[in-house]
């Protein structure tokens, strides 16, 4: 197999910034798991910075996630919906009209709840500049919900009304942290309500841009680590093959869940 070349860098102290890249559910997964896999073996060690978005109307279930409404099962049938496994924990998020972040941290603190309030404050910056502020859910962290977005944990971020708009969840691996957190903009209505039955998160007046938030987080995450540089790198060739191969391992059909 081919080594991932996910956080070798120009230089020493820099970090790494993944275009922009919409592929099947799948493919993000096993790509974010050869992110984090190639950081802890390489000697550098430097963080990761990606946005995405999905080819296709798509539901992810956390690690743990095992049983999920029958409905599911027939509209991932139907082909209303792709189905996949993500690396990380938590519940199921439907990945459509939205933007998804992944960030690989380094030798990231050992309490989970330390790093998600650093990283949650570094998002709030982020959303300040937009004019959106946010705060920090209510519910214990360890809280469950089939639906992620049905319950705001102490994880995730909430508006002034209380709406949930980012909700995170993480992997970690030899102590380096992959964190994935989802960003519904625009949901769509009617798969949303099939899939949980209740209305999606709004947004009043309107949600910002994708182009906005990503511009806005990638500047507020990045001052975690002042005075690295950051480049700018596509995925290999031998990154793109490695995915590819490995995108099976995190693709579900619905009659083997």
């Amino acid at each position: 197999m081919t080594q991932p070349a996910s956080c070798r860098s120009e230089q020493r102290n820099s970090g790494r910034v993944v275009p922009t890249l919409v592929l099947d559910g799948a493919e993000q997964m096993a790509l974010d798991a050869l992110l984090l896999e190639g950081c802890w073996r390489s000697e550098q060690r430097s963080p990761v910075i990606r946005f995405y978005q999905w080819r296709r109307p798509t539901l992810s279930l956390g690690r743990h996630l095992r049983r999920i409404p029958d409905r599911w099962h027939q509209l991932s049938r139907d082909g209303h919906v792709a189905l996949v496994r993500r690396p990380s924990g938590g519940g199921a998020v439907l990945h459509a009209g939205g933007l998804t972040y992944a960030l690989i941290w380094p030798e990231a603190p050992h309490q989970r709840q330390e790093a998600y309030a650093t990283l949650n404050s570094r998002i709030q910056r982020g959303f300040q500049q937009l004019g959106v502020n946010l705060s920090s859910g209510a519910h214990p962290q360890d809280a469950g919900e089939v639906n992620c977005f049905a319950r705001s944990t102490q994880a995730d971020l909430v508006d002034e009304d209380g709406s949930k708009r980012i909700g995170s969840a993480q992997f970690w691996q030899h102590g380096h942290l992959l964190q994935h957190g989802e960003i519904p903009l625009t949901p769509p209505v009617s798969l949303w309500r099939s899939l949980f039955e209740s209305p999606p998160p709004q947004w009043h007046p309107e949600p910002p841009s994708v182009q906005d938030v990503e511009q806005a987080l990638m500047q507020a995450l990045s001052q975690q680590w002042p005075g690295l540089k950051w480049i700018t790198r596509p995925i290999s060739a031998a990154e793109r093959a490695d995915l590819q191969t490995r995108a099976s391992l995190y693709r579900l059909e619905a009659s083997a869940l």
